[in-house]
């Protein structure tokens, strides 16, 4: 799992520090969520437009408590926004932060240029920027979500609370009673309310919250009724921790992967999805009872060990719990087919070798790493071909129209995953010879010592942007990368 390291691997870095931090709610203590889940406040687009202002703050009420977390407009997750293809996002964000900040679409098929999901925009503390952004009338329907992206505030601001879920609706009729929209993110709170600084080892190996919430909410409940089939869009809004889902008793049956649907609904045990995933899932209980929704621990034949920060957890951690009532009644059936989009085709116009590494010496990570981490004069960063991020340089210079395979390799020993903004790829091949799905998606977690080669269009749009690490603290400390396709 991401931010897994082995403990034999984890020595030959040499003694690193884990700083110490006091938690508000270690799991016990916290308090429960509502009878059910409350969702974030709903925006829809009229009329071909969602004209929205998002207002990025501290002081947001999380899991029960006044909190001087961040969020937009006042809560944590900020509000959904729903829109359809074809429909024009206008965006004032504002910055009543004290560090810079911006806004990525994640997931969105859409201009990276001007202001639309630019990257490259800084918004300095009391600003605002106004975006406007086209979603294509092809654009696919599904779960996306939007983040900050701002170099070097990224991890922070996202850890703190900054995001939200972003819907392209215009759905095929799935016959279910609910749907719901489900925004999962960890953090860790101090004494006082405000989020704990993660020290140097969290910042390198990836930080994980002692927080782990559902909408805000710690260990909420969800409410349905046997015979009844709801629609969960469940987004990985979590800076570094990835999510292993199962749902004891009626089960998971996924049909979306990153806002793409599947071919068919898939019964699913255990989901993985890494930092950014979204997956969708039909939830049918058949039989009255309590149900966890949980991430479980990685299996113990792939447990490789941890850094302390990011230690695989013991036992499952409770995300919430459906609790059925009702007689019991068989649940409506689930579709046979779904409107997958199709699979890149056509002949491949390039091969490329992306490859994510832990450099040591020359390529420090300063302030970053704790006191007495640094070897030799640079100490240990992460990097992308052997580089820290230069937002002036292009990596990567691809033709418009043409479609590529790339090898992400790495060649650290902790796991990484691969996130291309825009245009997304199709898994075709990996080193562990996962089955693939013959779909697109936007995150991919790339084994240590390993590879995932993905098949990417680069059609539609043209303009420069971004390929990273989604573990928010690798990706500040340089696994970053820019692509221009002209």
């Amino acid at each position: 799992m991401n931010g897994e390291l082995s403990r034999r691997r984890f020595l030959v870095l040499g003694g690193l520090g884990v700083a110490a931090t006091t938690s508000w709610a270690m799991g016990r203590g916290a308090p429960a969520g509502a009878a059910d889940l409350a969702e974030p406040p709903v925006l829809r687009s009229h009329r071909g437009r969602l004209e929205v202002t998002l207002v990025a703050a501290p002081g947001v009420r999380l899991a029960g408590r006044d909190t001087q977390a961040l969020g937009y407009n006042g809560r944590s997750p900020g509000p959904t926004l729903r829109v359809r293809p074809g429909d024009e996002l206008a965006l004032r964000l504002t910055n009543n932060l004290s560090t810079p900040t911006n806004l990525h679409t994640h997931g969105l098929r859409v201009s990276p240029q001007g202001n639309a999901d630019n990257p490259f925009v800084m918004v300095d503390p009391g600003a605002s920027f106004d975006y406007r952004i086209q979603i294509p009338k092809d654009h696919p329907v599904g779960t996306f979500w939007y983040h900050p992206h701002h170099h070097g505030t990224t991890a922070d601001q996202i850890f703190g609370g900054l995001a939200g879920a972003l819907v392209v609706a215009a759905e095929p009729d799935l016959s279910v009673t609910r749907e719901r929209v489900l925004v999962i993110t960890d953090t860790t709170l101090t004494k006082d309310g405000h989020v704990a600084d993660p020290g140097g080892m969290g910042r390198m190996m990836g930080r994980r919250g002692d927080l782990v919430l559902v909408n805000g909410e710690h260990r909420p409940t969800l409410a349905a009724t046997t015979g009844t089939t709801q629609r969960w869009r469940i987004v990985n809004a979590c800076a570094s921790r990835i999510l292993r889902l199962h749902l004891t008793g009626p089960g998971l049956h996924q049909i979306a992967l990153d806002g793409i649907y599947l071919h068919r609904p898939q019964s699913a045990g255990v989901v993985l999805l890494s930092p950014g995933n979204r997956a969708d899932f039909l939830v049918s209980p058949e039989a009255p009872g309590r149900f966890e929704l949980r991430t479980e621990p990685r299996p113990p034949e792939e447990d490789n060990g941890s850094g302390p920060t990011n230690a695989p957890a013991p036992k499952p951690i409770r995300l919430a719990t459906l609790a059925v009532t009702g007689s019991r009644r068989r649940a409506p059936s689930l579709p046979t087919a779904l409107p997958a989009a199709p699979a890149i085709t056509g002949p491949v116009h390039g091969n490329r070798k992306i490859t994510f590494e832990m450099t040591m010496g020359g390529m420090g990570l300063g302030g970053l790493l704790p006191d007495g981490m640094g070897m030799g004069d640079g100490g240990m960063a992460w990097t992308i071909d052997g580089r820290s991020f230069d937002p002036k340089r292009d990596d990567q210079k691809v033709r418009a129209g043409d479609v590529e395979e790339w090898t992400i390799a790495n060649d650290s020993p902790m796991d990484h995953p691969f996130h291309l903004h825009v245009w997304g790829f199709q898994v075709v091949a990996d080193s562990s010879n996962n089955p693939v799905s013959g779909t697109a998606q936007d995150v991919v977690m790339v084994p240590a010592n390993g590879w995932v080669r993905v098949r990417v269009a680069f059609t539609g749009f043209t303009g420069r942007t971004l390929y990273h690490c989604h573990v928010a603290d690798h990706s500040d400390a340089g696994m970053m990368a820019t692509v221009n396709v002209s």
